[in-house]
This record gives C-alpha cells, structure tokens and sequence, in this order.
C-alpha cells in the first residue's frame, strides 16, 4: 500500500493563519483558499488591491550559453525574442502537441532565464529542461524562493513603498531590485487581468516582505487573498487552467494560444504534431460562455446546439464582477461558432441559455 504524498506548506503558513485563512491541499501544497472570503477579496483586487502567496508555483532557473537553446527545444514560442529584464507567455507540449504546461519565462540576464511552470507541472517541465540541455547550463529546481503577487489598479502604490523603482516597470518586465540587502527579481506581471506584480523573494525574507506589504496597503482596500478568488478573477478574463481548460489532450491551435506558437523558428518538441493538424483542421475552439439566466455552471457540464452536444464546459462560475455564470467550453465544429451565437448548457437537468464570446468576459487590463 502506497504511503500518502506529504503536502508541502510556504513559508507563510503561520502568517496566513493568524490572518485566520482557511488553508486547504492544492497541487501538493497547503495554501491559503481565502481569508474574508471569496466576494470580497474578489472585489478588492478589482477596485484596489490584493495579496497573494503564491509559493507553490515552480521557479526553474536556466543559466549558461545553451540556456536559450534549451528552451527553444522544449517549447513552442520563440524565446529568442526575449530582451533581457522581459517575459514571455509559454507551453511545454508533448510529442502530440497536447499541452503539458503552461507556464512564463522570464529573462532576468544575458544568459540567466526563470522559468515559472504551474505547480502540479513543475517536476515534469524540470524534467524537459533538463532533457533538452547540453553543454555549459545549469537547469536548476528553486526550492528556496517565495512568491509574493500585489494585484490591483492600487498595487503600484503599495509596491511602491518598498520597491520606489517597481512601478516603474512595463507590463511582462523585470528588475533585479535590492530588499533587505538581498537581490530578488520583482516582475510586472500576474493572472488577475489587473495591474499587479509578482515578487521572487527569498524564504527567509518572505515573512517580512509579507508583513510589509500588508502594512503599505492599509488605508488602499488592500486584502490578503486566497487561490479561490484567484480562480474567479482569472475566469473572468478567459485565461486558461491548466487541468481544466487546457490539458495533454488539447493543442495550443484549439485553446486560441497560437498567437504563442512559433511554427517557423526551427524545431521544438510537439512541432510535427501541430503542423499535421494545422494541414488536416483543427477539430474544435476554446470559447466564452455567458449565461443569460441565473443558472451558474461548472466544470463538465454538456454544451448544446439544434438538439445536439457540441461541446462541454471545462470552468464555470459565478462571475463577482458581472453578477452572472461564466464558462469556459470547447466547441465542435470549431467553424460552426461566432460570437455573439446561443447555446445552451445543461445545469444539472436544466437548459439554461449562453451566449458564446471571445474573454475577456470584463473590461480589464493588465497593463
């Protein structure tokens, strides 16, 4: 009989506890769910600020001349066109082209990258790197890094006093900034669909940094946020789940990610795959769905269209901001939809009416 995984915890478990967060498993991790509750930290990144911990996600750093090539081989956006103190939205796929993670990497030197998988990936996407590296490259696991994410239109001006130069950052862009004597890498960037930040700090100094930033946002709505409202606030701007709306099983030309697809930069791992199904037609598309009644959906609930199932809802919510039900769904034919078209979802035996749109489901912007 096999014996249970044991869960890792952050840094910040003591913290988040005083802070009276409800802390729950997620992708082999104990983290904070939510702390006031789902709403209203929902709401305070979208009229002010927010802060998250963000510790589970992978942190891969690349450093050496074949760092680029590495990368290059193992996913699919040309990498190339990083400068230095940039980021860059990107997959690891599999032989098939399914994807097997999304993920950001951040070019913080010459020859330094910062690779950020999603949690439940980041052994497998390590093991890809370090499969695709040859020569003088180190592919390192960081297990001694914290995440921090101010989130919110008000985020700059709390990060701003501890970090004055941050806000000063364009979107998708990092700085190697000084906290405590220490060098860590603050980038402009997040999964909120807000202006917000996401800060690399080092174990030991997290505690402080948190504390801190708490302190710096008082007076601005800020509120210690939980992955519950994160969920909510990435829904609402359609950006894909790994696990649930993006998968092994679904190539980037049906999740609408071929804008991070580069079919011409040389070879990379799934290519062959993608090309085959650009030639041959891509079977379906990752679409919005809105409803138009009170009905709320969730995860793997049928789509219909003229009577028959066209797809199925891969997320599902209410939407805080909207007031409504938001999905996620793939749709088949993937020409047969426009936006602007109904379906209908069946919500546990009722049909309830959507409309089908490209996200973001709200008016927001990250930069």
């Amino acid at each position: 009989m096999s014996q249970p995984t044991e869960l890792k915890g952050s840094p910040l478990e003591e913290e988040h506890r005083a802070l009276g967060a409800h802390i729950g498993a997620f992708a082999g991790w104990t983290m904070p769910i939510q702390y006031a509750g789902t709403l209203a930290e929902h709401r305070a990144v979208r009229e002010g600020a927010g802060l998250f911990d963000l510790t589970h996600l992978g942190k891969i750093v690349l450093e050496g001349s074949g760092a680029l090539e590495a990368i290059q081989r193992s996913m699919p956006n040309d990498a190339r066109k990083i400068a230095v103190g940039a980021a860059q939205y990107n997959m690891v796929l599999n032989e098939r082209g399914g994807i097997v993670d999304d993920l950001i990497v951040y070019r913080t030197s010459e020859q330094r990258y910062l690779v950020v998988p999603n949690a439940a990936n980041t052994s497998r996407v390590h093991r890809t790197l370090l499969q695709a590296s040859d020569g003088p490259t180190d592919v390192v696991l960081r297990e001694d890094l914290c995440i921090l994410a101010p989130q919110g239109p008000r985020s700059p001006e709390v990060v701003a006093r501890v970090f004055p130069e941050a806000p000063t950052l364009g979107y998708m862009h990092s700085a190697e900034l000084s906290y405590r004597g220490r060098t860590m890498t603050v980038s402009r960037s997040g999964y909120t669909g807000e202006r917000g930040f996401e800060l690399f700090v080092p174990d030991d100094l997290a505690p402080d940094l948190w504390r801190e930033l708490l302190a710096a946002g008082e007076g601005m709505g800020l509120l210690p946020c939980g992955l519950a409202a994160r969920d909510t606030l990435r829904l609402e701007m359609g950006y894909p789940l790994h696990g649930n709306d993006i998968s092994e099983e679904r190539t980037p030309l049906e999740a609408g990610l071929s804008w991070a697809v580069s079919l011409d930069k040389g070879d990379f791992l799934g290519r062959d795959a993608l090309m085959r199904q650009k030639e041959e037609g891509v079977p379906s598309r990752l679409w919005g769905l809105r409803m138009q009644d009170r009905l709320i959906p969730r995860p793997h609930y049928r789509v219909m269209s003229g009577g028959e199932q066209v797809g199925e809802t891969t997320s599902g919510t209410f939407s805080p901001t909207l007031k409504v039900g938001i999905a996620m769904a793939y749709l088949s034919p993937r020409e047969r939809f426009t936006p602007g078209d109904r379906v209908e979802v069946d919500v546990r035996g009722r049909r309830g009416e959507a409309e089908v749109l490209r996200p973001p489901f709200v008016d927001s912007s990250p930069k």
